[in-house]
């Protein structure tokens, strides 16, 4: 991918947003009427006529004002532009050409890119009208558009084709295999500060404000040979913690980031130790059926290491006990302590997470458990497990055929899954087991 990056600039509240939600057609950046809430760079691939573009929103651009989100926000759209091929100047159709307008324009122009002015919110009936305004900009013929109602876009896709002269790529982003990991937490734990130290570049803005990033966030890159996408998320709280419905929306966004990652590292701040939001992010990873590395960050500030970690593990192991599988490692996301343990855990856990185990291995086991261990009779009947397939991997399932499958008591399938960690690992990974009743001949 080295041709084919387009960014989406533009002052606030112009509708990059939803410009970016139309174009990658999915609502992962957060659309709301307030100026300034599109604050990182936010990464989509959109795919138009057999050809994948990366797509980059990023925040309103404003000047006059020197406060350290306007500042920061800046900076991110200048690294946007940067490593864009392409840039969408999306312009308010409604409000008309204003002096910030011009502003960015002369900011842009200096970039040397490739510029397309897209004006937004152009009825129907005024898309050949209104854009003679904006001619004075200079970029040459603009393009109008309704991000909200999709009219126009895929002219403008055409466009970025055409001036991009792209030439599909088996290399691009949706047909790498990569490693999907979410990057998770309480707000101000470090989540921020990992992402730019992994990646050694300030891909995302990092401040000592809590719940500075607010969006998903999407990262293509590689470590050695191996693709990866790291989903920065915003920070997540309790819910009477939510008190504005920005934050309501990024901690749906968050949620939704684990849906669609293949594993998930939880950050716990090792300063101020475990706490109920914790267990809560680590429940819904379980339940989600992601993969799970619990990264205690901060640990470089710890006085007396070796012993504070064997209190701190065993704070973890009463927590967390729901999710035993989940490896731990101490890290110092500020200075990179420790980080070089990060990758080979991730990709541990992703391969834990495909791990099939042939059919044969799993009826010896079975047969040993049930030798050790066999299901209690219950109300006089007896319950007999015949035999056990694994028909999925992500996460790695297990159907075990019963005569009773209805009186098998929880307890005995924690026990299964015990044997089965024993014997096959799962490192990283939660694994489901399902009950069915075998079916009799002529049934």
């Amino acid at each position: 991918m080295t041709n084919n990056i387009v960014a989406i600039v533009g002052r606030p509240n112009v509708g990059k947003s939803t410009l970016f939600n139309r174009l990658t057609s999915a609502r992962t950046a957060i659309e709301e009427k307030v100026p300034g809430v599109t604050r990182d760079r936010l990464y989509g691939v959109s795919e138009w006529c057999g050809r994948n573009l990366v797509i980059i929103d990023t925040g309103g651009m404003s000047f006059g004002r020197d406060d350290q989100i306007t500042t920061l926000v800046r900076q991110q759209v200048n690294l946007a532009v940067d490593e864009a091929n392409l840039i969408l100047f999306t312009l308010d159709g409604k409000e008309g050409l204003t002096a910030l307008d011009k502003e960015i324009a002369e900011l842009l122009r200096r970039s040397g890119k490739i510029i397309i002015p897209v004006i937004n919110k152009v009825d129907y009936h005024e898309m050949d009208v209104v854009k003679y305004n904006f001619y004075a900009l200079g970029f040459g013929d603009p393009i109008s558009v309704s991000a909200a109602h999709g009219r126009g876009t895929g002219e403008l896709l055409d466009q970025i084709c055409n001036l991009l002269s792209l030439e599909q790529d088996s290399e691009e982003a949706n047909d790498i295999d990569a490693v999907k990991v979410a990057v998770i937490g309480r707000p101000n734990v470090g989540k921020s500060s990992m992402i730019n130290k992994l990646l050694g570049e300030e891909r995302v803005i990092v401040s000592q404000i809590p719940g500075t990033t607010r969006d998903a966030i999407d990262t293509f890159f590689k470590h050695g040979d191996q693709p990866y996408i790291l989903i920065d998320t915003a920070g997540m709280r309790r819910k009477s913690k939510v008190k504005d419905a920005v934050e309501y929306y990024s901690v749906l966004r968050s949620l939704k980031a684990v849906q669609r990652s293949d594993l998930a590292l939880l950050l716990l701040d090792g300063e101020s130790g475990i706490t109920e939001q914790d267990q809560k992010l680590a429940g819904y990873v379980d339940q989600a059926g992601r993969g799970l590395i619990l990264v205690v960050n901060k640990w470089d500030l710890t006085k007396d290491r070796g012993k504070a970690r064997e209190i701190y593990l065993e704070n973890i192991k009463r927590s967390f006990s729901f999710v035993p599988y989940a490896p731990v490692v101490f890290v110092s996301a500020l200075t990179g302590w420790r980080l070089d343990k990060m990758f080979p855990l991730i990709v541990q856990t992703w391969q834990e997470q495909h791990k099939r185990i042939p059919t044969a291995l799993l009826n010896e086991l079975l047969e040993d458990a049930i030798a050790v261990n066999p299901p209690p009779n219950v109300k006089g009947k007896r319950v007999k497990i015949f035999y056990v397939t694994q028909p999925e991997v992500k996460p790695p399932t297990f159907v075990f055929f019963a005569n009773e499958p209805d009186l098998i008591h929880f307890s005995y399938l924690r026990y299964l899954e015990n044997r089965l960690r024993d014997s096959f690992i799962f490192s990283g990974t939660p694994i489901v087991i399902k009950l069915k009743k075998r079916q009799r001949r002529g049934e």
